[in-house]
Formats: structure tokens, C-alpha cells, sequence
């Protein structure tokens, strides 16, 4: 009898081992899948809630506590302020903290904006953005962040990288620069002032102190990955030295890519020295090729990059390559040090403005 009880306590188990093993797989996975996207969309709604709530904490704080020039209560009030939240919510009210959450509101007084925003960019993002000085400056990262999905350490190391500083879009008069940041919010497009940068940082290609074009090209294709990354969103690989035939002569082009957001060919010359007036003919051959053999239909015009050691401004402001669709850039095969670099990238940038309000005024 005992073994009789015994054998009968083992068919439900059996029962249940055959039905373990005849669990659909699919079934399986599909709810696997709902839980992960539940769990992300719990996540994403905590996030917008409680950017949500900084902001209004800061615009009120800062309405009715530090506005009117009474800094000095205004300090006490946040102060006993901080103390009663931390008491009551937690050390996310500590005052240094709080001093954040004011300084958030301030850095983004616009609601609609920031509502457009804090779906895809989480506190953390934001508080990247807060030590930045420049309106439209914050402004660029935040749009090129929730167009591009980048994470708070890729945020981070594009501000680090001085992005916004290196791109055509910071040469531009600040009003100029409103409207394509308000064109980016309304139709998600970027535009090539967006993307293209001046310099490119090529440090991590290794190069020696002497090295001729192919060494620069073959580098190049080495780190192919990386050098995508430099040259910024949307860019894929096509071809090296792209062979055209004219007139029974062979030309080639270095480096051929598409860019995805713009819809463009590019064409990328690579150059030893100063830039010199010829690279224009030269590249515009490329570009008209391009666009009677290769553009396909919906793609815009082919767009040139000339990458030089050196540039010869107003050799290049006399040739007018923006108009031909072509952007002469300098490549920096070495970092130099980051107060050298800074300084480099803001005289840059405050001459290009010179230039561009000389030109204005004539």
C-alpha cells in the first residue's frame, strides 16, 4: 500500500513537467516582452513626473521666494525651505539640490519647450545642461539629445568635446541660429550647419608627426567606427577613392558617405596644408557628378567636406563655397591641451562672427 501511495503522489508532478515542456515559446516571449515594455514605460512616466515636478518647484520658488531683488530673505526662505522637504521627502530637497531645481527653471523659463522635452530627456540629462552659460547653446544640446536618443554620459562627452562650439550653426548671428533651433522643434529635420564642424578631432587615429594622405586615409578606414562618430549623426560608410571617369581621364574621390538625416551624398576630400583656392574646381567636379549619376530621387544636393591642416578664410569667404555646397574644415591629428583647444574653438568662433557682421554691414 505504501508504494501504491507513493506512485500516486508522482503523477502530478509528471503532469506538470509535460506542461512545462509544452509551454508555447512564443507565448512565452511575447509576455516576456510586455513585462520589459510595462516596466519601461512605469520608468519613462516616473521620469516625466518628476522633471515635471522640479520644474514647477523651481518656477515657483523662484517667483514667489528669490524674484523682487530680495536675495538675501530669499536665501533663509530656501534654506528653511530645504530643511522642512528633506525632513518630510527626503535628501532630494537638500538645499544644494533645491538650488538646482531653481536654477532649472531659469535655464528654461518656456513650458512648452520643456514639455517637449522631459519625454526623452530624464533630470539627469537636464542637469548636465545647467552649468552651460548660452541660451541657444543649452538649447542645441537639448533638441540634438532628444532627436538623437543620446544617453547622459553621450551628452556629457559632446559637451566636453565642445560639439555646438565646432559646428557651422555656432558661426551664425544668434538670431539665425534661433530659427533653426525653432525649425528642429516643429519638423525634427536637421540641417547642414547642424552637422558639419570645424575642426574635426581626429586624435584618435594615431598619427605620427609625418604622414602623407594615404597614411591619413588608411587611418581613417582603420577607425572607420569612430571617425563616423566625429563626423556626427546619420553618416554611413560608401565607398573609398570613388572612381570617375570624364572624358577618358580617371578622378577619384577619398571618401564617399551618405547622411541619413540630411538625405545627401558627401563627399570628403582629405589634404596635407593650408586649403588652397583650387580644392574648389576640384570639388565642385565631385559634387556635379554626384548629382547627375549618383543622387538619388527625394535626396538633396551632394554636400563636399574639404578637411585641411590649415584654412585660408578669406580666400574661402572670396570663393563662396556655401554657396556651392561645399564646407572647408581643419582636422586636429593631436589634441592640444584643453585651455589651448577652448581658446582655439572661441576665437574661431567670435571671428566667423566678425566676418559674417563685416560682410553685413558692407
Amino acid at each position: 500500500m505504501p508504494a501504491k501511495k507513493g506512485a500516486g503522489k508522482a503523477a502530478p508532478a509528471t503532469a506538470l513537467a509535460d506542461a512545462d515542456a509544452t509551454v508555447d515559446t512564443a507565448l512565452l516571449g511575447d509576455i516576456r516582452q510586455m513585462i520589459v515594455e510595462a516596466r519601461h514605460s512605469a520608468a519613462v512616466a516616473v521620469n516625466v513626473s518628476l522633471t515635471m515636478l522640479y520644474w514647477r518647484i523651481g518656477r515657483r520658488i523662484r517667483e514667489d521666494v528669490l524674484a523682487g531683488g530680495r536675495a538675501g530673505y530669499g536665501e533663509e526662505i530656501v534654506a528653511t525651505l530645504s530643511r522642512q522637504l528633506v525632513a518630510e521627502h527626503g535628501r532630494g530637497f537638500e538645499r544644494r539640490n533645491l538650488h538646482r531645481i531653481v536654477q532649472f527653471a531659469e535655464a528654461f523659463p518656456d513650458e512648452q519647450i520643456v514639455a517637449t522635452l522631459w519625454r526623452q530627456l530624464s533630470w539627469s540629462h537636464f542637469r548636465e545642461l545647467l552649468p552651460l552659460k548660452r541660451p541657444l547653446q543649452r538649447e542645441f544640446y537639448a533638441e540634438m539629445c532628444r532627436i538623437e536618443g543620446w544617453s547622459v554620459r553621450t551628452l556629457s562627452e559632446r559637451i566636453d568635446s565642445m560639439l555646438f562650439e565646432r559646428t557651422a550653426l555656432s558661426r551664425q548671428p544668434d538670431e539665425l541660429i534661433r530659427m533653426e533651433l525653432a525649425a528642429l522643434r516643429a519638423k525634427d529635420e536637421l540641417t547642414p550647419p547642424m552637422l558639419l564642424k570645424d575642426p574635426y578631432v581626429l586624435d584618435f587615429l594615431g598619427l605620427n608627426d609625418r604622414y602623407l594622405e594615404k597614411d591619413l586615409e588608411d587611418a581613417i578606414l582603420r577607425e572607420l567606427e569612430t571617425f563616423l562618430l566625429e563626423l556626427g549623426a546619420g553618416f554611413t560608410f560608401v565607398a573609398r577613392q570613388r572612381r570617375i571617369q570624364l572624358d577618358g581621364d580617371d578622378f577619384y574621390i577619398d571618401l564617399l558617405f551618405y547622411n541619413r538625416k540630411l538625405r545627401r551624398l558627401v563627399a570628403v576630400e582629405l589634404k596635407l596644408g593650408d586649403f588652397k583656392a583650387e580644392y574648389k574646381g576640384q570639388m565642385e567636379l565631385y559634387l556635379r557628378w554626384l548629382a547627375r549619376h549618383d543622387q538619388e530621387p527625394g535626396d538633396g544636393p551632394p554636400l563636399g567636406i574639404i578637411l585641411c591642416t590649415g584654412k585660408k578664410h578669406e580666400q574661402i569667404e572670396l570663393l563662396e563655397l556655401d554657396k556651392s555646397g561645399i564646407h572647408v574644415a581643419e582636422y586636429l591629428a593631436v589634441l592640444p591641451p584643453r585651455d589651448v583647444f577652448a581658446r582655439k574653438i572661441h576665437d574661431a568662433m567670435l571671428a566667423a562672427r566678425a566676418r559674417l557682421d563685416n560682410k553685413a554691414h558692407e
